[in-house]
């Protein structure tokens, strides 16, 4: 169906398209804001953790523009183009999140990250094409916006369920180098929630048929036979206005991944004062040392909490954030370019505070900020793009923009991170610095944007 002839949706249609985002978004906040603990507790040192984290962004490297291809030359007459996806990604990360905080060692982490963002990545590219697919281009930014009401959703439950589930009376604390019960029942509540959500979407959403079945079977089956060359060239000949945007998510996307993978060994040091042990400073054989080193233990697990819960604050923001959008944009149009711009300053600002906060309570007005940065790159980038790309190559192009997610991760994760927070200090709070650096540079980057129908 073509764009001219797409009807206006009702809120709750864009909401049952989009509530899969939920589940999604419990496995990103669960892997962004307990993966470096995990990685902490199992024996990893601040140095090595953003490189543990790599597997991440070059699954999406690769996943996402292959899975968005075929999904474009999917169709089957029950299950869709895009639901075939959403459900074969759901299971394995489902999967994933149960096995994921029992890993015995560092390198069994590291492997079960890479299988649950591959998992994740097979099912998040569907869905942003499928807001496309469904809404007509003057509906378009309130559908993002929607989505990223329910990514908000998530992040603020799953990032605070450790906490939560701590309260409830399951223990914190654990042996050294064994991950506490607490994240190991958050993991498998976000696994159970993630098949849900996906599970919701994939049975109460219907897709638009092709015009000609038949013919577009045949066209998809010869076009997939090209498939690596026609990558390839619509790489080569994506729109000017992804390039631009390229530009803006990827100074906003090393911000975030600094975030991910340094703000637990940055905040629990610099903020709650309370580091992770080392197993190797203790002289274990004594039991003064051996209890010196499970109390530390104990006062760093409870501050990874504490971080956690501050992680879902900018979950709250960006709902609020999104709320707000959602509203508007109902009936009115917005300028994208400025909204974007304010967002990622603001959310640079708040990075750039964590440095001279006097106390932790103060991180909630960083997180905050950090809320409407993160809910602003969650729809306003997509919107911008929605307009500017051919219809039936919607999949393919929203992987392939996923590129400009992905590279700056992968350029943090080799390296990237250690070398410019080093520049200013060697303490890990210099990552923060460095993230909300970049946020600002990506913010100004919104002047790039000229191109009427992608601001507006």
């Amino acid at each position: 169906m073509n764009n001219k002839n797409k009807p206006d949706l009702s809120f709750w249609d864009i909401w049952n398209m989009s509530f899969g985002f939920l589940g999604i978004q419990f496995g990103f906040a669960l892997q962004g804001g307990f993966m470096s603990r995990i990685f902490q507790t199992l024996g990893a040192s601040q140095e090595e953790i953003p490189a543990l984290w790599i597997a991440a962004p070059l699954t999406g490297l690769i996943v996402q523009p292959v899975i968005g291809y075929l999904s474009d030359h999917t169709w089957h007459p029950r299950w869709g183009r895009r639901r075939p996806y959403f459900l074969i990604g759901a299971v394995l990360a489902t999967l994933a999140l149960l096995l994921m905080p029992h890993s015995p060692v560092l390198w069994v982490a590291a492997g079960s990250l890479w299988v649950l963002d591959a998992s994740i990545n097979i099912s998040m590219e569907p869905f942003r094409a499928l807001v496309a697919d469904k809404l007509n281009e003057s509906q378009r930014t309130y559908g993002f916006v929607v989505q990223t009401l329910i990514i908000g959703v998530g992040t603020w439950i799953a990032s605070n369920l450790p906490w939560l589930i701590t309260r409830l009376g399951i223990s914190n604390t654990a042996p050294p180098g064994v991950i506490p019960m607490s994240v190991k029942v958050a993991f498998s509540v976000g696994a159970f929630v993630l098949l849900f959500s996906v599970l919701y979407t994939v049975l109460t959403t219907k897709e638009y048929p092709p015009e000609s079945p038949e013919a577009f079977r045949i066209k998809s089956k010869a076009e997939k036979k090209n498939f690596f060359t026609n990558i390839i060239s619509n790489i080569v000949h994506m729109p000017p206005t992804m390039r631009k945007l390229g530009v803006i998510q990827f100074f906003s996307w090393f911000a975030f991944f600094t975030m991910w993978s340094m703000s637990t060994p940055a905040l629990t040091d610099h903020v709650f004062h309370a580091p992770v042990p080392l197993e190797s400073s203790y002289d274990m054989k004594s039991q003064e040392q051996k209890t010196e080193f499970l109390h530390a233990n104990e006062r760093y697990q409870d501050a990874a909490n504490s971080v956690g819960a501050y992680f879902g604050i900018y979950g709250l923001s960006s709902m609020a954030f999104a709320l707000l959008l959602t509203f508007y944009t109902s009936k009115r149009r917005i300028n994208r370019k400025y909204v974007h711009m304010l967002a990622l300053i603001a959310g640079g600002i708040g990075f750039l505070i964590m440095n001279i906060i006097p106390s932790p309570r103060w991180l909630a007005l960083s997180f905050i900020l950090i809320g409407l940065a993160w809910g602003s790159i969650l729809s306003m980038p997509y919107a911008m793009l929605s307009g500017s790309i051919e219809e039936k190559k919607m999949g393919v192009y929203m992987g392939i923009f996923n590129m400009f997610i992905v590279i700056p991760q992968i350029i943090a994760a080799v390296g990237g991170i250690n070398f410019t927070y080093h520049l200013i200090g060697e303490a890990p709070i210099h990552a923060m610095t460095i993230a909300g650096l970049s946020l600002i540079i990506a913010g100004l980057s919104n002047f790039l944007i000229t191109e009427e129908r992608a601001v507006y």
